[in-house]
């Protein structure tokens, strides 16, 4: 009669099996040779989720991983009186073993192999006796899967003859084979992973680099910037989540970039998704990413951006223009660290620095029901306010500086000086533009001087007329006596709208500024609006 476990046949098993340099294959050989040899029944392999959890097997949302816990990984038999039963089924009554629970998770946690070489059907520990004495079951040998000291998993054989011990010691080898060639498996597969992960950091960096970074460096002596940088080292070692707010214009990515170069995720990518320019159908695919066919269009699978940003940081930029029926989704990832790709139901994790961005007034955003109240909790455990330009006039001359020399050489003229007067014009103006506006001009400046002196006042035209009028009378007005001249102006163009603030003739049309950024001033200044006619 021949042996239910031949050695031959095992040898052939084990040269076959590390041929592969993939998980799924690796396994499904393994089993499905086992269960292939005279006698044996059925075959199974249990792994520690933390060695691999195979596309076949996906927990569920309400069933976080555990690391004392084996999952089945592979099955293979062929029932003979069990019609309509698939003994490659996973998730059946013996998908998860804790370990030291049963034979298989004692074999496990004590590292050692066990035989059972004949038992009857009454054997109090086997838990579906009328399945053994329906199969015709005889045997059972289960040996631990370890390479290198570490556990990897189990693996059990159910065979219809009875095992000897000559087939055990076989088996004991082969299961030293497997346990290599899963581990080999799962180092190949990691590198691809890593492959991977770095090509598509590389392509997003690319891109980041054709889009230009804006403004370069941060740059500035003021003690308004001087606060907000003293802010970012604080907080930068930590893994807190920081809501970067301030007016549009403000330098606000610049903040979020120095906080991921001066914290412990500095060697991994900084992701950025811009929420204001991204479709609503499209927030949740390019946060999580989507599979092939998930929707009209999905040509091919997506990472989406939180994956792409794996122990990195994610910068969400104007995050207060995410759909409010999609912040739930996000607020998930922030706390369980899981989601799911559309069109997919595989959970997978993730660890994420989150760093957002505003120019709204969320706290406004929330009482009116447009934000979550615990989505903006999660997200501003450490707040920073970017400050306006016209609150560090003293940095104007540095950045037109910095600015003025970049043109030059993309613009490939002679560079021309800031000089005192176009320092003096520059102050004197008030920035509703922030730092972007800046930029503009002193670039529209080097266009417009070709190769001569900086004309400032050409580039500022209309907008700065009555800054040229005061710089040409050689009056400098204080920051006191610009605000004082903001709030008149704002009270002034409120009661002209009767307080009205959205639309074309509402007071932040008349003042050329967002309503969001009107709302934050009148706020900040703590005018009364007056009441709508």
């Amino acid at each position: 009669m021949a042996t239910a476990l031949a050695v031959e046949r095992l040898l052939s098993l084990a040269v076959a099996v590390t041929s592969e340099q993939r998980m799924e294959p690796v396994l499904g050989k393994i089993v499905e040779g086992l269960a292939s040899q005279p006698g044996v029944a059925l075959s199974r392999i249990w792994l520690l989720p933390s060695v691999h959890v195979p596309s076949s097997w996906q927990p569920q949302p309400d069933s976080p991983e555990e690391t004392g816990h084996l999952r089945l990984a592979a099955s293979a038999g062929t029932p003979v009186n069990s019609p309509g039963e698939d003994w490659s089924f996973l998730h059946g009554h013996f998908a998860r073993y804790p370990l030291n629970v049963g034979k298989v998770g004692q074999v496990a946690a004590d590292r050692q192999p066990i035989l059972i070489k004949d038992f009857a059907p009454e054997v109090n520990w086997i838990v579906r006796p009328e399945w053994a004495q329906r199969e015709g079951i005889r045997s059972f040998a289960g040996y631990p899967l370890v390479f290198l000291g570490n556990l990897l998993g189990a693996i059990g054989v159910f065979s219809r003859r009875p095992l000897e011990d000559q087939e055990f010691t076989w088996l004991g080898l082969f299961a030293n084979h497997a346990a290599c060639a899963i581990a080999n498996a799962r180092a190949f597969e990691e590198v691809e992973r890593l492959q991977r992960q770095l090509k598509h950091e590389n392509d997003y960096l690319q891109e980041r680099v054709e889009q230009g970074f804006e403004f370069g460096e941060i740059v500035g002596k003021s003690e308004a910037l001087a606060e907000v940088l003293r802010q970012v080292r604080v907080v930068a070692p930590t893994d807190s989540a920081v809501l970067i707010g301030g007016e549009s214009g403000t330098g606000k990515e610049l903040a979020a970039r120095a906080i991921h170069d001066l914290s412990p995720r500095r060697e991994r990518a900084m992701i950025t998704v811009n929420c204001a320019s991204i479709p609503r159908e499209l927030f949740e695919s390019e946060f999580f990413g989507h599979v092939k066919g998930a929707f009209t269009g999905a040509l091919r699978d997506r990472i989406g951006r939180f994956q792409l940003a794996d122990k990195g940081t994610l910068f969400l930029d104007e995050v207060g223009e995410i759909p409010l029926e999609l912040q739930s989704k996000l607020l998930r990832v922030l706390q369980e660290g899981t989601f799911e790709r559309v069109g997919e139901d595989r959970v997978r994790r993730v660890d994420v620095r989150i760093v957002a961005a505003t120019n709204r007034n969320l706290e406004d955003e929330v009482e009116v029901g447009r934000f979550r109240r615990d989505l903006y909790f999660r997200l501003g455990v450490f707040p920073i306010d970017m400050p306006p330009l016209r609150d560090r006039r003293e940095d104007i001359r540095v950045l037109a500086e910095r600015f003025a020399r970049a043109a030059s050489i993309r613009l490939r003229t002679p560079h021309a000086p800031v000089s005192d007067a176009d320092v003096e014009l520059l102050s004197s103006y008030p920035w509703p533009g922030n730092i972007r506006e800046l930029q503009n001009v002193i670039e529209r400046a080097v266009i417009i001087s070709q190769g001569g002196a900086l004309r400032v006042d050409l580039a500022l035209g209309p907008r700065g007329m009555k800054s040229r009028s005061a710089a040409a009378r050689g009056s400098v007005l204080s920051r006191e006596e610009l605000q004082r001249r903001e709030r008149e102006n704002i009270l002034k163009a409120m009661e002209q709208c009767k307080g009205k603030i959205y639309g074309p003739d509402g007071a932040a049309a008349m003042l050329g500024m967002k309503p969001t950024t009107l709302t934050s001033r009148i706020k900040k200044m703590k005018l009364e609006r007056p009441r709508s006619a």
